[in-house]
């Protein structure tokens, strides 16, 4: 059995999640025997009662305020936390963290630096993945088909050309913080502001009107197609952390060749952007059917009613079985 040194929280707005994740990620570790550390990018390594309470944060309706984030960042010191005994100590370090900070490249060039294995992708796939611009760049270069888009500024022609209703979100983050379906050109303004608020940089996106998709990536092959029903006009982070908000179907009521050519695409997303050993790819269908890739997410939510367990669960993969092959390939690197 290994020693894992599990480092979650995080700075971002997903910091509820990341630590919904972990809590399930680390009963499963130690369900199989691994010694777990459990380390908070904020307050260090937790241990006992410290790390129950964390642990037990629930995922909020809303994501923190700006202000707390700002509190959070100010506590944050990851150098002097990779130099920590608890993680020199690990066989493998189990990177559950989303957002900018924790997926973008930063933390995993930090982990290089270190000498330490660590699960999911390296900086480069990381950062790639995380800035959506690149991400889309990437993606038309190679054939693949997603959503027409431009960065803010972007002249009323250009915004004509997108039609309406039209996606404004941040350039790079995750769980639609900062994400709005604009139906009005007036509406264009406040969206880029709240948009910014979160990223100095802003896309401008095609809202595509068909329906919603995921697909899991793990080692070398695609997991099940899943489809995603929300309440909302868009699967938006309300719709993701409030039970029964979202209907989430694995495997999707699809066609045998809309199923292979998702799992086909995510795969080929998988590599396009250089990531490594596990993924999430998501979809959505334009007006003819046709499947568009909207991102990848390389470290994705990890509870057991998440998408990646969710799609690997409609495999024959268990929550557990999932934890332990992720942890098998990074330490195969």
């Amino acid at each position: 059995m290994s020693r894992i040194a599990l480092l979650t929280g995080g700075s971002t707005p997903e910091r509820d999640v990341a630590l919904a994740g972990a809590l399930q990620v680390v009963q499963a570790l130690r369900g199989l025997g691994h010694e777990v550390a459990v380390v908070d990018t904020v307050t260090g390594p937790l241990a006992g009662a410290a790390e129950a309470t964390l642990l037990a944060t629930p995922v909020r309706r809303q994501p923190p305020t700006a202000d707390e984030l700002a509190a959070l960042a100010a506590a944050e010191n990851l150098p002097a936390l990779v130099a920590s005994p608890e993680m020199r100590a690990a066989d493998l370090v189990f990177l559950l963290l989303h957002g900018l900070q924790g997926e973008g490249g930063s933390v995993q060039a930090l982990l290089e630096l270190g000498r330490l294995r660590y699960t999911g992708s390296p900086p480069l796939g990381s950062a790639m993945a995380m800035d959506k611009e690149v991400t889309k760049l990437l993606l038309a270069a190679a054939g693949i088909a997603t959503a027409p888009w431009r960065m803010w500024p972007a002249t009323p022609q250009e915004i004509a050309r997108l039609g309406l209703p039209l996606i404004v979100k941040p350039a790079n983050g995750g769980s639609t913080v900062g994400l709005t379906l604009v139906h009005a050109p007036q509406e264009t303004a406040a969206a880029v502001e709240l948009a910014r608020s979160h990223d100095p940089a802003v896309m401008l996106e095609t809202f595509l009107p068909g329906r919603e998709f995921t697909v899991g990536v793990l080692g070398a092959g695609a997991l099940a197609v899943g489809e995603i029903v929300p309440q909302h006009e868009i699967f938006d982070y309300e719709c993701k952390y409030t039970p029964g908000m979202t209907q989430e179907i694995f495997p999707a009521p699809v066609s045998e060749e809309l199923s292979s050519r998702m799992r086909e695409l995510a795969l080929a997303t998988h590599r396009v952007l250089k990531l490594r050993d596990f993924s999430r790819v998501d979809f959505r269908l334009d007006a003819a059917g046709d499947p568009f890739v909207l991102e990848a997410n390389t470290l994705p939510g990890m509870t057991r009613t998440s998408l990646l367990p969710q799609s690997a669960g409609a495999f024959g993969i268990s929550f557990p079985e999932l934890c332990a092959e992720i942890c098998r390939l990074a330490l195969a690197h």
